[in-house]
């Protein structure tokens, strides 16, 4: 199949390119920037330059892609300056994208993932007080309102992700391997709480699966390991060889700061997804010990 990634530059989307592409797909990603990172194997794929929520991808622009994966998120990093927190997460979330899959159809487009976050389905809770979770939701809902006999669309909404690119910096994972090794002076603490986690491996299968034999209108809620943020962090410095035990402390960690935990410092996120839909999209679970190991090979 013809496959586009927007965001394909990026971590998420860009695992997922390279993965339809091991597959035997033509893939094409997108990106807003100059191209592709240049130590990735990315830059070997097609690339379209574009913003979806400046309207750079028309239904002529579409057209030829057989299926269509958006992993573009939008969050507070992506936030430009100068400019309102929500009133960009709803051009963002709740027009733009919604928009984005309304011209997929108008294209010809077949079937489309959206990459989502999981906090709406797996706590829902959430949602009163927080916009950006909010906007995920719209961003969700949106998507698949879009779709139509003919063009079929899902959602895949992941938890706390682990892993790399090949050659890809990463602002999240770097730190960590480089903390475990000893060389950020920040003792050995996590907070207290804990969430689940997921390797882009098995995200990049969940969405191939999607592509595959997912169910029209169908928001999937996808993960692999409950984990606690001690438990998570432990697996960095076994990985890196440091006997070193992880305390837990009622504090905030600065690589993990507390407005990246929605549900509040010392709360837990656990669910377990359905085995059914786990068994349909194809994913393999128990591998974010190897997602690890990978993070610490690449920036050890």
């Amino acid at each position: 199949m013809k496959v586009l990634v927007v965001g394909g530059t990026g971590a998420l989307g860009g695992h997922a390119a390279l993965h339809l592409a091991a597959r035997g797909h033509e893939v094409t990603i997108t990106g807003r920037g100059e191209g592709a990172h240049p130590a990735t194997p990315l830059t070997r794929l097609p690339y379209l330059r574009g913003d979806y929520i400046a309207g750079d991808f028309p239904a002529e622009r579409l057209a030829g892609f057989d299926w269509v994966v958006h992993a573009a998120g939008n969050d507070p990093r992506h936030v430009p300056p100068g400019e309102d927190f929500d009133a960009w997460l709803h051009r963002a979330n709740h027009v733009a994208l919604p928009a984005f899959f309304a011209a997929a159809r108008e294209a010809g487009v077949k079937r489309a993932v959206q990459l989502g976050s999981f906090y709406h389905q797996a706590a829902p809770g959430l949602l009163a007080g927080n916009s950006y979770i909010r906007s995920r939701q719209a961003a969700c809902e949106g998507a698949r309102a879009e779709g139509r006999p003919g063009f079929d669309v899902m959602s895949v909404n992941a938890p706390f992700m682990v892993g790399v690119v090949p050659g890809l910096p990463s602002a999240i994972f770097e730190p960590y391997v480089q903390w475990a090794k000893g060389l950020i002076p920040i003792p050995p603490f996590a907070p207290p709480g804990g969430t689940n986690f997921m390797s882009f491996r098995s995200l990049s299968e969940a969405i191939e699966g999607a592509l595959e034999r997912g169910e029209p209108g169908k928001a999937y809620l996808v993960g692999d390991e409950n984990l606690s943020f001690r438990e998570y962090f432990q697996l960095f410095f076994a990985a890196v060889g440091n006997p070193a035990p992880i305390e837990e402390q009622d504090a905030e960690l600065p690589l993990l700061p507390d407005v990246a935990i929605p549900q509040g410092r010392g709360q837990f996120i656990r669910y377990e997804p359905d085995p059914a839909e786990t068994a349909l999209l194809g994913y393999r679970r128990h591998d974010v010990a190897a997602a690890v190991a990978e993070a610490v090979a690449q920036f050890g």
